[in-house]
């Protein structure tokens, strides 16, 4: 592990990451992590070996995530400095540089320095919103968090496909009322939707957020997976949601085969 006395940046904080003693560098002025990230990070089918890409990486949660469920090599890209570099030093930190390797790059790009179809399994976390129209006074790294500023759905979604082999998987969460777009955007690059599945607050709520895995030239055929309900009556997290967060449950199945 990276020395305890490596300071910190000035902002930041040093976060417990679940129940999976590990470590994450956060800070007040750029998003947290949240539950579409760990959510994604128990979604996603990971091969026990091989090599997995995570695009739009922010500060490297999901790669540190994934490291608890495969021996698999990771490699999380990340475009704006300042997270990757809080990235770069939680790996550090949790002692998982042989493992993980965090690159400051722009994802639409990537592929020019691995070449294309190299990877089992692409995971990303996208903007969810379309660009800001007119003047802003939100902070730099969150709008570039929330809005498409360095690249459109289809565009990441395009570089999702660039670096999976043929049967490699792509997995993304996003927002359902884009669910149309995304689908759509990957049957432009060969992706073929396979596993889709809805996160709910509550019982009887709205979707507010959809999980999908597609797979690099697969056959039309689409599962609907049993409804993930974040809250129960009492307020509290369902088991589902608790056994995720705080007990050892590495993957988010429900009703699906694993």
């Amino acid at each position: 592990m990276m020395d305890e006395q490596s300071p910190l940046r000035m902002g930041e904080r040093l976060d417990d990451l679940l129940t999976h003693h590990l470590r994450i560098i956060q800070s007040r002025d750029v998003f947290s992590f949240s539950m579409d990230a760990v959510l994604l990070a128990r979604f996603c089918k990971v091969p026990m070996k091989g090599r997995i890409l995570d695009l739009c990486s922010g500060n490297g949660v999901i790669p540190l995530l994934l490291s608890t469920r495969t021996q698999a090599h990771i490699t999380g890209v990340e475009l704006q400095h300042k997270l990757w570099d809080m990235a770069h030093r939680s790996v550090a930190w949790n002692g998982l540089q042989e493992q993980i390797a965090m690159i400051c790059a722009d994802v639409r790009d990537y592929y020019k320095t691995t070449g294309y179809g190299t990877f089992d399994l692409v995971t990303m976390n996208p903007p969810y919103m379309p660009p800001i129209t007119g003047e802003s006074n939100e902070n730099p790294y969150v709008a570039a968090a929330r809005h498409e500023l360095n690249g459109g759905l289809h565009e990441l979604v395009a570089a999702c496909a660039r670096h999976l082999k043929s049967g490699g998987k792509a997995s993304i969460v996003h927002r359902p009322g884009r669910l149309a777009d995304l689908m759509e955007a990957m049957r432009e690059v060969r992706l073929e939707p396979k596993r889709i599945r809805f996160i709910h607050p509550r019982l009887g709520e709205e979707a507010n957020m959809v999980l999908i895995e597609a797979i690099r030239d697969g056959k039309p055929d689409i599962r609907l997976l049993p409804p993930v309900i974040v809250y129960g009556e009492d307020g509290q997290y369902t088991k589902e949601l608790w056994d995720i967060y705080y007990s050892e449950q590495s993957s988010l199945t429900g009703g699906d085969k694993v």
